[in-house]
């Protein structure tokens, strides 16, 4: 087997992580086709196949998770070892889901940027649990609801505050009008649960991503109805209407979370209150 190029081993780990190309090559500003080449190239030099193309995404074999568990932890491993070159404080990562940093985070980093000019601001999109001393990881955003681990401290962000979104201004008038309509899920499952709630019994099939940032995409398409949290309401986009805001959930929501003995760097508490202030009062 001839040596991996370490570039393919980052392309594969982006697309493991967001389990699509696509924002596998928004992450890493490459086009599409370039990771999905590499990929495919890499499957070759291994000798397995590492995912399974599906309509909408991909998703890892199970060759391709024990691949990718070891190269994300030999990623991080070099992420950390690299960061002793850096001025201490002046790199800070933040790991956030990936519909949060796409929908969210991404269209604000030029604010923060302005803001914050001295701090280099790592991002990493994904969803499985940091442990913040293997990962260097600093800080990191998660949907839940507490109690966190007791190691941890923890701020809540945002409530989850679910709204529904079309691509045109449907008449709905109470919950169960939304049987009449595609309904668009996520990984999740938020339409399931309304619909056990409520009673309700879907007439059409349900079009499901595993990613909000997908379903959103599907939405403002014109594909159906996204079940979303409203902090990723683009008001400014004409193409998504919202259509019907659900009672907010007790405790639920989007939480920054750090690791509660650490030394907090000057530059980590500068990130955590940037991000605690830029919404607008609760």
């Amino acid at each position: 087997m001839r040596n991996i190029n370490l570039n393919t081993l980052q392309m594969f780990d982006s697309a493991a992580r967001h389990q699509n190309f696509r924002l596998a090559a928004e992450e890493l500003n490459l086009t599409q086709g370039a990771v999905a080449q590499r990929v495919r190239q890499l499957e070759i030099d291994v000798g397995q196949p590492l995912f399974e193309r599906l309509p909408r995404g991909l998703k890892l074999t199970k060759q391709g998770q024990t691949y990718h568990r070891a190269i994300h932890q030999a990623l991080a491993i070099i992420t950390k070892a690299t960061a002793i070159f850096k001025p201490d404080g002046r790199r800070i990562t933040l790991s956030v889901p990936p519909s949060f940093a796409t929908k969210w985070l991404v269209p604000r980093l030029p604010d923060f940027e302005r803001a914050h000019p001295e701090i280099e601001l790592q991002i990493r999109a994904e969803e499985g649990l940091a442990d913040f001393k293997n990962d260097g990881i600093d800080l990191a955003i998660r949907q839940g609801a507490p109690p966190f681990a007791e190691n941890l401290d923890w701020a809540l962000f945002a409530p989850l505050n679910l709204v529904a979104i079309g691509h045109h201004d449907l008449p709905i008038t109470s919950v169960s009008d939304f049987a009449r309509y595609t309904l668009i899920q996520d990984s999740h499952k938020h339409w399931d649960a309304l619909i056990n709630a409520e009673e309700i019994a879907p007439e059409r099939r349900f079009l499901q991503f595993n990613q909000t940032a997908l379903a959103m995409d599907a939405a403002q398409n014109g594909q159906g109805i996204a079940l979303i949290p409203h902090i990723f309401v683009n008001l400014t986009d004409k193409a998504q209407q919202v259509l019907w805001s659900l009672p907010a959930s007790d405790n639920i929501g989007f939480y920054l979370v750090w690791p509660k003995d650490a030394a907090q760097k000057t530059a980590s508490v500068a990130v955590r209150d940037w991000l605690l202030g830029a919404l607008p009062p609760r």
